[in-house]
């Protein structure tokens, strides 16, 4: 016999459930949220194939909501790329309290096994992201002249020549380019490229001194020490 009971109020479904709640965050951890999901989804795909629509999405907000924070989907990328560049340069330089000798591999380290990890943003950053953009170029001259104070960081200014920055200007667009090769080809390992851009920068450091005339125990020597620093970009 089929029962003509209805379900109790207690067994009907109500509305919503089943759905995860939203969550309500201050404006710096919901911002914070909104970064990490734009590194997340640009780490795995190029600018034009992520729609904001599917960031509010993953956030649990309306699309409203996000351009609050940010206005256009431009001015989200620029922040996640400036996010990007800045974790790039503190993991990478968070060296500061190993021995000397053991800084700039654990530096360049840090840096491949992050470009490793954000593919795709990283390639985005030092390829002009999304074109001749002049926010986008000065995230990536930022992060090389951080990159370079840190190496330049430990030699009197007087001991500069400008062999010397040159050359180490040089080797930080060499580690960008082979580092972009890698993160597509993965031809190498990543202890091998480590060791090749370790190798080359006391060299790097050696021939600029000798170009620019410094003598062993003059003002070469204090630049020479530059070459046991983190690794730049």
């Amino acid at each position: 016999m089929i029962s003509t009971r209805k379900p109790s109020r207690a067994a009907t479904p109500r509305r919503g459930e089943g759905k995860p709640p939203r969550q309500r965050l201050d404006l710096d951890a919901r911002r914070a949220q909104l970064l990490a999901l734009g590194l997340e989804l640009f780490s795995q795909r190029a600018y034009d194939d992520v729609a904001i629509d599917e960031v509010a999405q993953a956030a649990g907000i309306s699309k409203g909501l996000l351009y609050h924070y940010f206005p256009t989907k431009r001015d989200f990328y620029i922040a996640v790329l400036r996010e990007a560049a800045r974790e790039l340069v503190e993991r990478s330089l968070d060296v500061d309290d190993l021995p000397v000798d053991e800084r700039l591999r654990t530096g360049l380290d840090a840096y491949l096994a992050y470009v490793e990890r954000q593919g795709i943003s990283y390639a985005a950053v030092f390829r002009g992201g999304i074109g001749s953009d002049a926010e986008v170029l000065a995230i990536i001259e930022e992060t090389r002249s951080r990159f370079l104070d840190k190496l330049l960081a430990d030699t009197p200014v007087a001991e500069r020549p400008p062999a010397l920055r040159v050359a180490l200007r040089g080797w930080i667009g060499f580690v960008e380019a082979t580092s972009l090769d890698w993160v597509e080809r993965h031809e190498l390992d990543r202890t091998s490229l480590r060791d090749l851009l370790a190798d080359l920068l006391p060299e790097v450091v050696r021939l600029a001194i000798i170009h620019a005339g410094g003598e062993q125990g003059g003002k070469g020597a204090g630049a020479a020490e530059t070459a046991a620093e983190p690794p730049p970009a």
